[in-house]
């Protein structure tokens, strides 16, 4: 599954119960974005390890998930996590997915690059898709963040075309 962008955008959540499927309503709204063509936007909804092969096909991989936590609702924060200790205590209702899919990356050596844009939520909402005025106002700032994000790594690329010098060993 390896893509030539090697640029993931993945919206976890579900949508179904409010704030929670924050993620899912960013990668739904990002797929409308002309700004970022070329880059693969999933709605992951609480996929878990039916996700692995995304992780493993990616070199960069952007999440947006909700988190609870004791921030005010609405706070946006960017996390880098290497470990599945990494990520926040308190993720939403599949946050062993998301840790135990880490630790599986690690094992088998193909742990890609992950940004996790966390969103602090209030509360678990039982149902309904939208968002509370908290957490829906934060959206646009939100995606502007991850456009950042993305041009940020873009530029961090070398070019297919550049040629790296070769080290030759020269005899002593």
């Amino acid at each position: 599954m390896k893509q030539s962008n090697n640029i993931l955008i993945l919206g976890i959540g579900n949508y179904l119960m409010g704030d929670e499927g924050i993620g899912v309503h960013v990668a739904n709204r990002l797929q409308k974005e002309t700004e970022l063509a070329g880059i693969d936007i999933v709605d992951g909804g609480t996929g878990g390890f039916h996700l692995l092969g995304y992780f493993e096909g990616y070199d960069n991989i952007i999440l947006v998930d909700a988190t609870l936590d004791d921030n005010p609702d609405g706070t946006i924060r960017l996390i880098k996590p290497r470990f599945a200790t990494d990520f926040p205590k308190a993720m939403s209702t599949h946050d062993i997915g998301l840790k135990d899919m880490v630790s599986a990356l690690q094992l088998l050596g193909k742990m890609p690059e992950i940004h996790l844009f966390v969103v602090s939520i209030e509360s678990l909402q039982q149902q309904g898709i939208e968002l509370t005025p908290g957490v829906e106002k934060v959206i646009p700032a939100l995606i502007q963040k991850i456009k950042d994000l993305v041009q940020e790594i873009r530029n961090m690329k070398i070019p297919a075309t550049t040629t790296l010098p070769l080290l030759i060993a020269q005899p002593a």
